[in-house]
């Protein structure tokens, strides 16, 4: 009998080892490669506060060929990483795509600029070559070069636009006179090319009342007709928002975490520290909430994009607190 209760007794206990294993899956697909930029994620999975919310997470990275918002609209995330101007213009295009988190508060997009070409303010801008990104990252600069009346279409009272890769070589190379550049990545690989901080200008979207929501959490609009699924975007959002606030506590630590997931072997750790110290000034004052505030400022920059506008209509439905709310005031929130 002992040995029969025995077997009943281990028999029991795999059954519940089964169980308590069964970790729901999620997908999230980056905006870009494995960086700081995205250090809370890997901080969640790393310190197991993904699988303190019984949820087994894949970070898939991005990269230069991989849009995010085709990822998600071919099944191949749950949740993504995006930039709001990009979000918004794929929604208006029929991709019903919604913000459930905006773990960053702040923007860090800038146009930094070497001194030595005389430009002192936006108003030197003109008659100037421009690096700018494109692939929906064009779409702050445009909203911006209309507020300011400037053309982009070339001309001694408008500005060339270079359509700049991910790189700082137009500036180094003398072929643009400003370019595009984040606080926390280009304008540091700049200064480690050996240009001195005194030698360049910057202007930061933030500071010219331009900037737009970036690195905001987006899934498809069906993910909250669902019950089950909106559990465990609930429980998603509230592990990434625990390894966000570590990752702003510990950002050198971070940095060592998101380096351990880095498989291309890109990323030095000097860079890394000071790109994850960086990021935290964007994430800091976010408990993942959406500001509305931050909202209408992003969509009024989009709708007065001049001639080419990156949305023609005022979006509705594109963003709820359901997730963030219930995350913020369940039990174990950061």
């Amino acid at each position: 009998m002992k040995t029969i209760a025995k077997i009943i007794g281990l028999a029991a206990a795999g059954l519940w080892a089964g169980t308590a294993q069964a970790a729901d899956q999620l997908t999230l697909q980056l905006k870009w490669v494995t960086q700081a930029q995205f250090g809370g994620y890997y901080v969640a999975k790393d310190k197991g506060f993904y699988a303190e919310e019984n949820l087994d997470v894949t970070i898939k990275p991005g990269g230069p060929d991989i849009a995010p918002t085709q990822v998600i609209a071919g099944g191949g995330a749950d949740v993504m990483v995006e930039w709001m101007p990009a979000a918004l213009a794929a929604r208006e295009k029929g991709l019903p795509l919604v913000n459930i988190a905006q773990p960053f508060k702040s923007s860090g997009m800038m146009l930094t600029c070497l001194k030595s070409t005389g430009i002192e303010s936006p108003e030197d801008f003109r008659g100037r070559t421009l690096g700018v990104w494109f692939f929906g990252n064009e779409f702050p600069f445009l909203s911006w070069m209309n507020h300011l009346g400037i053309p982009t279409d070339g001309g001694e009272d408008g500005v060339k636009v270079l359509k700049q890769g991910f790189n700082v070589d137009p500036l180094l190379q003398g072929q643009a006179d400003c370019i595009s550049t984040m606080t926390y990545n280009e304008y540091w690989q700049i200064i480690d090319a050996g240009i001195k901080p005194e030698e360049l200008i910057t202007f930061k979207y933030e500071d010219q009342g331009v900037a737009t929501l970036e690195d905001g959490l987006y899934v498809l609009e069906d993910k909250l007709k669902d019950p089950e699924e909106v559990d465990k975007l609930v429980r998603f959002v509230r592990a990434s928002m625990k390894g966000w606030k570590w990752a702003e506590e510990h950002p050198d630590e971070a940095a060592m975490i998101v380096l351990e997931n880095d498989a291309t072997g890109a990323q030095t750790e000097k860079h890394q520290k000071r790109m994850m110290r960086e990021i935290a000034k964007l994430t800091a004052g976010s408990n993942g909430t959406l500001d509305p505030d931050d909202y209408e400022r992003t969509v009024e920059t989009l709708l007065s994009g001049g001639e080419n506008p990156v949305i023609t209509e005022r979006p509705t439905d594109a963003w709820t607190r359901l997730i963030s709310d219930r995350a913020l005031h369940s039990p174990g929130a950061w």
